[in-house]
C-alpha cells in the first residue's frame, strides 16, 4: 500500500510538471502585454480574444498562413511517411532478401542519429537541385522516418500472420494487392501510432525548416513564432502574440490525439473479446 501511494504521488508530480507550462501559456495568453510583464500571477485575465484578434491581423493574417503551412508539412509528410514505413516494415518483417540484416541495422542506426545532424547535409543536397526555400525542402526529408520503419516492422511481425499471406497468394492475389487489402487493415493500430508520432515530430520541427526556408510565407509555426520572438526585443508587445500563437498551435495536436485514440480503444476492446 505504501509503495502504491508513493507511485501515485510521483505520477501526480510528473503530470503537474508536464502540465504546468501548458497552464501557464493558457493563463499568460489571456493577459495584456502590460499585465504579462508587471506581475507574475496565475490569475487569468480577460484579453484572450483581443490577443487572438491582434495575432490574426498581424501582416494580413500571416499567422494563419504559418498554420496552413504547418498542416501541409505535418499532414502530407506524416501520411507519406506512414505509408513508406508500412511498406518497408512489412518487407523487413515478412520477406527474405540479400542484405536484409544489414538494411535493418542501418535503419536502427538511423534511429539513433538526431535529425539536427542531418539538416545541413540535407540542405546542401537540396540546394544542388534548387529545392531549398520551397515546400519540398521540408516535405522530402520528412518522408523517410527510421523510427517509423522500425515500429512498422515490429507491428507487421506481430499482427500479420504468415498463414494469411500464404492464403492470399493461393487465392491469386499479388503482393501489392495483398499489402493494400490485407496487410494495411491488420496493421491499422500500429500505423495510427506511426502517423501520430511523425505528425507531431514534423509539427514541432524547428531546425530543418529554419535552415531550408528563407521566405516567411513558407514558414511553419515554429519558425514563424521564433521570428515574432526575435522582434520582441524591439517590440515587447510581440511577446504576447508569441504566447497566444503557441497556445493556438497546440489545439490541433490535442484534437488529433482525441480523434485517433478511438482506434486504439477499438482494437484493445477487440483483443479483449478475442481473448
Amino acid at each position: 500500500m505504501k509503495n502504491s501511494k508513493i507511485s501515485t504521488t510521483l505520477l501526480i508530480l510528473g503530470a503537474a510538471y508536464c502540465l504546468f507550462p501548458v497552464i501557464w501559456v493558457l493563463i499568460a495568453s489571456s493577459k495584456s502585454s502590460g499585465e504579462l510583464f508587471s506581475t507574475f500571477t496565475l490569475a487569468p485575465s480577460t484579453h484572450l480574444w483581443d490577443n487572438i484578434v491582434d495575432l490574426s491581423t498581424y501582416r494580413g493574417g500571416l499567422y494563419w498562413r504559418w498554420m496552413g503551412n504547418t498542416a501541409i508539412y505535418a499532414g502530407v509528410g506524416g501520411l507519406v511517411s506512414t505509408f513508406v514505413s508500412a511498406m518497408s516494415g512489412f518487407a523487413l518483417a515478412k520477406f527474405d532478401f540479400p542484405g536484409k540484416g544489414f538494411v535493418f541495422n542501418v535503419i536502427l542506426a538511423g534511429v539513433l542519429v538526431p535529425g539536427v545532424i542531418l539538416a545541413i547535409p540535407q540542405y546542401l543536397l537540396l540546394s544542388k537541385v534548387g529545392l531549398t526555400n520551397t515546400y519540398w525542402a521540408v516535405l522530402l526529408p520528412s518522408f523517410i522516418s527510421p523510427y517509423g520503419i522500425y515500429l512498422a516492422r515490429i507491428f507487421a511481425a506481430a499482427s500479420v500472420p504468415t498463414e494469411i499471406l500464404e492464403a492470399s497468394r493461393i487465392d491469386g492475389a499479388g503482393d501489392w494487392r495483398t499489402f493494400l487489402r490485407v496487410v494495411l487493415p491488420m496493421m491499422r493500430t500500429g500505423l495510427v501510432t506511426v502517423f501520430l508520432f511523425q505528425f507531431v515530430a514534423i509539427w514541432n520541427n524547428f531546425m530543418l525548416p529554419y535552415i531550408m526556408l528563407g521566405t516567411d510565407k513558407l514558414y511553419p509555426l515554429t519558425v514563424g513564432l521564433n521570428s515574432l520572438l526575435n522582434q520582441g526585443a524591439s517590440q515587447p508587445a510581440m511577446y504576447i502574440s508569441v504566447v497566444t500563437g503557441a497556445l493556438i498551435s497546440i489545439v490541433p495536436l490535442i484534437a488529433l490525439f482525441l480523434t485517433l485514440q478511438r482506434y486504439w480503444q477499438v482494437d484493445l476492446a477487440a483483443g479483449g473479446v478475442k481473448a
